[in-house]
């Protein structure tokens, strides 16, 4: 009973892959309370489960606000996001709290980039529409200028945030043909020349690419970064792809773009909100591919992000080196 009453109390807010939550239970250092469901925690739930935690495992889609934060109290010392990115974390009440963040970069690289690819090449060649045709009857005879798409052989790419997962993208699409490969960010970045980047400004790259594949994190100066003027700057040909966050696309300006013919096509792997609610008006075009938000749905990567999130969590409690601690 004594040992029992020295653990420290854990809040999870999702049921998360068994590997992570093995190596808490294996710890025996942490009592683990677990919101035991593929559905999101209801805030009263969370407040009620981050209350006296030392720790707490999140997910993207909670939002550890300063109303989570005082429902936890001082006892909180350390949040580990099953995440690369943070933007549902309250970073500077956090920080004046003096808790420390643990969180899941480099893990899901591979497993986005992989999905990214996939998504510029659905969207791009109108997969999505051509199973739906093969399903309802529209499929008659062959037409030589029917399901026609855009393809990547000879094409300029133009990748908006060339970090680890924009570089992933880069080397994944280069071997289809690419003619060029342009980017633009905040700085030009060394690696690039490992796909032979061409660091241009954004203008440049709007006008003169083929595709373009939003890879950038979210910011106060990406927020919104794609919208009216952003598309209008695009070639009426090109396929416009996003995997990072929703809120870097204004939805309603998408729409406009697409449905008017501003650009081909677009297809999303993010959205605002998530989920997308049915009847949103950009479901209802055949030139807008959107997918669930799964970039890192591999069973592999989920288990080893799961994996990471515990050990940040661990080494928070014990005030060890994080494996991936974020710097506030």
């Amino acid at each position: 009973m004594q040992a029992a009453q020295q653990l420290v109390k854990v809040f999870v807010t999702r049921r998360i892959p068994q590997e992570g939550l093995k190596v808490l239970s294996q710890s025996g250092i942490c009592h683990v309370q677990l919101w035991d469901s593929d559905e999101p925690v209801p805030q009263a739930e969370l407040l009620k489960g981050v209350s006296g935690a030392r720790g707490l495992l999140c997910l993207l889609s909670d939002n550890i606000d300063q109303e989570v934060l005082d429902a936890a109290g001082p006892d909180l010392k350390v949040i580990s996001t099953l995440s690369v990115g943070f933007d549902h974390l309250a970073i500077e009440d956090i920080r004046n709290r003096g808790i420390r963040v643990g969180y899941t970069p480099d893990v899901l690289t591979d497993a986005t980039a992989e999905l990214t690819v996939a998504l510029l090449l659905a969207t791009a060649r109108r997969i999505p529409e051509a199973v739906a045709e093969v399903k309802n009857g529209g499929w008659s005879t062959w037409k030589p200028l029917w399901m026609c798409g855009y393809g990547l052989s000879g094409s300029t790419v133009g990748v908006i945030g060339l970090g680890r997962i924009g570089l992933a993208i880069a080397k994944r699409l280069k071997p289809f043909g690419v003619k060029r490969l342009l980017y633009w960010g905040r700085t030009p970045k060394p690696e690039a020349s490992e796909v032979e980047g061409e660091f241009v400004p954004l203008d440049a790259l709007l006008g003169e690419s083929d595709f373009v594949v939003v890879s950038c994190a979210l910011t106060p100066e990406t927020q919104q970064l794609c919208s009216k003027d952003f598309f209008g700057k695009m070639k009426k040909t090109a396929v416009f792809v996003n995997s990072s966050r929703g809120a870097v696309v204004n939805q309603e300006d998408l729409y406009e773009a697409l449905s008017s013919g501003q650009i081909a096509a677009a297809g999303l792997d993010v959205t605002t909100p998530e989920p997308l609610p049915p009847d949103h008006p950009l479901l209802k075009l055949k030139n807008c591919v959107i997918l669930p938000h799964i970039g890192s749905a591999t069973y592999s990567t989920r288990g080893i992000m799961s994996v990471l999130a515990a050990n940040n969590l661990l080494a928070g409690l014990m005030g060890g080196k994080m494996p991936s601690e974020l710097v506030l």
